[in-house]
């Protein structure tokens, strides 16, 4: 009895000089850009927080764990402007930082990783869309939370195989981003068995639609430039650039549903995603952040949680440990969609579901019943291994 109560208070007092030490700082930062981009929908713009709140809440969650592991997890921001040197902005946080979450677009990215690649420093990227990035353009430094064009013209495209809707009306905008996503779309609608009848491309003059005539104009534009199209069962869009793809739905010549870029769109994450305990987590956003979680937010939420998901099974804030163990075959995050994520190791994308959503409730989540893969079912989605043109470098 003796020899057990001196053993009992040997280990508290070994617990209590742990609690007692300086926890292990783990650094994080947060490079964005400046400003937001415009929507045409007025309830739809993005808050000046879009992205970096999604970081923040992560924060908390990682220090809620971070307790008992005497970790302590702290965010570091920066925004840059298209005029300021983006280079020289992460490396001024890989000073202090070891992991940097990303909302760049892909040339700046590209620019940042460069710059960081003797230095160790991990890219998380949370908001670049942009396919080559995963591809001909891959770095090894640069780990990718959001998903890929192709995968959300895939999640799209398989929905609607699988709906029978198999022909298409492809109505593309006239900006390069625009001309990529319907790239993507053709290769979805090919690699699935859809069958695009007809291609429009609408192209941006800069006139300006919010005005006292404009829902008359719209009203008038809109179903003259989808007349006299060939049979078709869905108008799939692509305009990224923000243009003309939510003037379409209930205006069209044809009365025939709208997808892609409005309507039913492909995303992340929904503010109406309600599966998978997801409402938990719309609620403490919403109570810290006063609106709803958009899907940038989430992606660097994942961003975060990824980071504090390794150190925490690592039990380390050794930053090559941890980053052996994100890039290692046992990793993998949980983010409300009804599986654990993971990461493909040809390229470093995450792989995740998709949500179809219409902007007021989540339609589907692809993958769809009936794709099958070798591997996972979320492989359907995007570049597979044997396709990939990445050699990580």
């Amino acid at each position: 009895m003796f020899r057990w109560l001196i053993g009992t208070i040997a280990l508290s007092m070994m617990a209590t000089q742990a609690l007692a030490a300086d926890p292990v700082e783990i650094h994080v930062g947060y490079l964005g850009h400046a400003g937001i981009k415009s929507t045409l929908s007025l309830v739809e713009q993005p808050a000046d927080n879009d992205g970096i709140a999604g970081a923040r809440l992560a924060i908390e969650d990682n220090n809620t764990t971070g307790k008992f592991l005497n970790q302590r997890f702290i965010l570091d921001e920066i925004r840059v402007k298209d005029s300021d040197d983006v280079a020289k902005a992460a490396t001024d946080l890989a000073g202090h930082d070891d992991y940097i979450i990303t909302d760049l677009p892909a040339d700046a990215l590209l620019k940042v990783a460069d710059a960081l690649r003797d230095r160790g420093t991990v890219l998380l990227n949370a908001g670049a869309i942009d396919d080559r990035l995963r591809e001909q353009d891959c770095r090894a430094n640069v780990i990718h939370v959001a998903p890929t064009r192709t995968m959300l013209a895939d999640a799209l495209a398989q929905y609607l195989v699988w709906k029978q809707w198999k022909r298409w009306l492809l109505v593309s905008g006239s900006h390069d981003q625009d001309k990529l996503y319907a790239d993507a779309l053709r290769r979805a609608a090919t690699r699935f068995g859809a069958k695009i009848v007809q291609e429009r491309t609408f192209e941006d003059t800069g006139g300006a639609r919010r005005t006292d005539s404009g829902v008359t104009l719209i009203q008038r534009q809109m179903p003259v430039f989808t007349q006299q199209a060939p049979a078709y069962d869905v108008l799939v869009a692509a305009d990224e650039s923000e243009v003309f793809a939510d003037y379409l739905p209930y205006r069209t010549w044809d009365p025939r549903p709208v997808a892609g870029s409005a309507g039913l769109v492909p995303t992340s994450w929904s503010a109406a995603h309600d599966q998978w305990g997801a409402v938990q987590i719309q609620n403490r956003f919403m109570k810290l952040n006063m609106r709803h979680m958009t899907a940038l937010d989430m992606q660097a939420w994942t961003a975060a949680r990824m980071i504090g998901e390794a150190t925490a099974r690592t039990n380390s804030g050794d930053p090559k440990k941890v980053t052996a163990f994100l890039k290692g075959p046992d990793f993998s995050v949980a983010a409300f969609k009804g599986t654990r994520l993971t990461l493909r190791d040809w390229n470093w994308q995450l792989r995740q579901p998709i949500l179809l959503a219409d902007g007021r409730m989540v339609v589907s989540v692809s993958p769809q019943e009936g794709f099958l893969h070798q591997v996972s079912e979320l492989d359907t989605l995007g570049v597979d291994r044997p396709e990939t043109k990445c050699k990580l470098q």
